[in-house]
């Protein structure tokens, strides 16, 4: 029979090892959820959790009419590597991925994705927050917006100088 428990499950190691180590990826094509979930279903695994960030329409009273993205991609990609290596160290989830778009994207399109498995429900979604929450603060990927009146602007990161809202919290883990 096989099994799975949150606290050190020779299982879920032994899908740690059999699985690619933890992927963040840069995409300048659409970005297809169902197949991103598919690459992290794991028979040891009883939770998922994905987040999805489209562009809004709007951002501080203007009109959006569509985002450029871009990044410092060989940096990025390390620091987001580490990001989700620590969330599966502090979480214990077997799986976790992220991609997010560069170049142009329309209103509407989806622009990052996180997605994580894991033993149980409560670590994926503590994960899954934990890897956007600290990619949005670490990474080096920046947002200029396109307004409908024909200013456009980067978006700067309000909360840069910030810990991110989890770490003031306690993360416990539960089974």
């Amino acid at each position: 029979m096989r099994w799975c428990s949150f606290r050190r499950s020779p299982v879920v190691d032994q899908a740690r090892a059999a699985s690619p180590s933890p992927v963040f990826r840069f995409t300048r094509t659409p970005i297809e959820p169902q197949a991103l979930r598919a690459q992290l279903a794991d028979p040891c695994c009883g939770g998922y959790a994905a987040f999805e960030g489209w562009v809004r329409d709007s951002h501080e009273g203007k009109r959006v009419r569509r985002l450029e993205y871009e990044a410092f991609e060989a940096l990025a990609v390390r620091e987001a590597e580490r990001i989700l290596a620590e969330a599966i160290a502090r979480f214990g989830v077997a799986h976790v991925a992220c991609l997010h778009r560069v170049g142009e994207l329309a209103v509407g399109e989806l622009a990052v994705w996180v997605g994580v498995s894991a033993p149980h429900r409560h670590e994926a979604f503590l994960a899954c927050r934990y890897v956007i929450d600290e990619v949005k603060q670490r990474v080096p990927i920046w947002k200029k917006e396109h307004y409908e009146s024909g200013d456009s602007g980067w978006v700067n990161c309000e909360r840069c100088a910030a810990p991110p809202a989890h770490a003031a919290q306690a993360h416990e883990h539960r089974s």
